[in-house]
């Protein structure tokens, strides 16, 4: 009688992840990448984020960003990397006099008790991070502006005073225009009132991709309401540290300042 001996079965080797990457890499710009559900992402060897559940994920890069970076993606089968070049941005110097001193470099203790508080709470806003991908969409504009009075990135003098860069964009429109979610996300703030931004939004489009509202006369939605792209979310005013009405739209990934104009496909509008 012979035994016969069953062959070894070995396990299939696993596929290291894709990775596909697009978007606007400049200062202030962004990479919109696709790879393995749920894969970790590292930027320049730091782990930032993960992969939603289809894949997506984005990483952002500053005003300020360096001219190159390195994207890792990396999963229990393998990693992969692609390194970017990073293009350089085009900032203006922008001069605005006639602040009241309180909106420039405010002194009485009572106010920079206020000023913190509301710092506090604004900081616990952008640091939500919905497990999500409502970016991947793109972007449209949040308010039907007549012109934009500025752009992102600009070289703040107040008063005289040199100020940190302007992170926003500011679109020109009159008192009680509505403003609309450029694109799908959570409300991760919302509060009237404050010193500087009067009323302000906050909406979490997934991942901790931050976009912000700013001077908004009304305010319609609350923190944790769930907002679909060109919901109303306030109407546009002249609150806070403002010289005439406009909405001051921005956009921050993790600690870093973005130019939400380069997620609208046709970004051009009058200056």
């Amino acid at each position: 009688m012979t035994c016969g001996v069953a062959p070894l079965a070995f396990p299939a080797a696993a596929a290291a992840p894709g990775l596909v990457l697009s978007g606007r890499l400049e200062q202030g710009g962004y990479a919109l990448g696709r790879t393995a559900p749920h894969a970790e992402v590292l930027v320049d060897g730091v782990p930032l984020t993960q992969a939603s559940a289809d894949g997506w994920f984005v990483v952002g890069f500053d005003r300020d960003a360096p001219a190159s970076a390195e994207i890792t993606v990396r999963t229990p089968d393998g990693s992969a990397t692609h390194s970017v070049a990073v293009a350089p941005g085009t900032f203006d110097i922008q001069r605005i006099d006639g602040l009241p001193p309180s909106q420039v470099s405010p002194e009485d203790p009572v106010l920079l008790a206020r000023i913190a508080a509301e710092g506090a709470r604004k900081a616990a806003g952008f640091s939500s991070r919905v497990d999500g991908d409502f970016f991947r969409t793109g972007f449209i504009w949040p308010v039907k502006a007549t012109r934009r009075s500025s752009r992102f990135g600009g070289q703040r003098i107040l008063n005289g005073e040199p100020k940190r860069p302007h992170y926003g964009v500011d679109l020109a429109a009159p008192v009680g225009t509505p403003v609309v979610a450029p694109a799908a996300g959570v409300v991760a703030f919302a509060e009237t009132g404050l010193h500087f931004e009067g009323g302000l939004v906050l909406i979490d489009h997934g991942q901790g991709l931050i976009s912000a509202y700013l001077h908004l006369s009304r305010v319609d939605v609350a923190a944790g309401q769930r907002l679909t792209q060109g919901q109303v979310i306030g109407a546009v005013g002249k609150e806070g540290r403002a010289t005439g009405p406009h909405l001051c739209w921005r956009l921050k990934w993790r600690d870093r300042n973005l130019d939400p104009s380069l997620w609208i496909a046709d970004a051009g509008m009058r200056q």
